[in-house]
């Protein structure tokens, strides 16, 4: 059997720079410039463009690898319950609405973008959601009524619970892509919009290692783990 091609295999820089360009520029809220500046002060002189090039053409590489690794790891345990909400984000003056779902753990299992909030869109959004990750025992969601429209539909409707300060999970989780939108200055297309949620999930999901919830040592000890298995993605 013939060996893959490296997906690095056009360009002069090496892997291991690309994956630390890539984690920069996707896991911090820091503009293209600033993360040029930044590279500069450790010794690389790369054009912000690059960076640009790069996080398009391997974040989704990368992003993809390690959802794919987590989902095969999550199949071996219970969902107890995740956490819908849908946030609005502002594309090229007009607002469209960002779905994410997300687990008991604070890891966010989906991210969908659509024009609108209705039936259809839930629909979609919880479907896709089910279909990758199985079915939650319990589905925590706002009072939007299109979602026990879409549950309805969907044969799962009893799974749903609903209740003031329930969905906190959903709405702190939230936060970090906040922080990423103000730093891009918002979003021009929807597609790029849909792109970047679903890398920065999966960025978020990997890099997670909840340090408000353990000691030290754990921290540290699930950190460098993380980075090591960052490290070792498509080599």
């Amino acid at each position: 059997m013939s060996k893959a091609k490296s997906p690095f295999r056009y360009f002069h820089s090496s892997p291991d720079i690309i994956r630390m360009v890539v984690m920069i520029y996707v896991r911090y809220p820091l503009p293209l410039r600033y993360v040029e500046d930044l590279l500069f002060e450790r010794g690389y002189d790369f054009f912000r463009e690059t960076v640009r090039l790069w996080w398009n053409r391997f974040g989704p590489m990368f992003a993809a690898e390690i959802r794919r690794r987590r989902v095969n790891h999550m199949r071996g345990f219970r969902h107890w319950r995740w956490h819908l909400d849908e946030m609005y984000v502002k594309m090229d003056g007009e607002m469209v609405y960002l779905w994410r779902a997300v687990d008991h753990e604070g890891d966010i299992l989906e991210s969908f973008v659509t024009k609108k909030r209705d039936k259809s869109a839930a629909f979609t959004f919880m479907k896709k959601a089910l279909k990758r990750y199985g079915t939650g025992e319990t589905i925590v969601t706002d009072g939007l009524r299109s979602y026990p429209a879409a549950m309805k539909e969907l044969g799962n409707q009893d799974r749903r619970e609903m209740g003031r300060w329930m969905n906190n999970r959903a709405e702190n989780s939230h936060l970090p892509f906040r922080r990423r939108e103000r730093a891009l200055q918002r979003f021009r297309q929807m597609k790029t919009l849909q792109k970047f949620a679903s890398i920065l999930a999966s960025f978020h999901n990997h890099f997670n290692a909840e340090r408000h919830l353990v000691d030290r040592k754990t921290f540290k000890a699930r950190r460098s783990a993380a980075l090591v298995e960052w490290q070792n993605l498509v080599a």
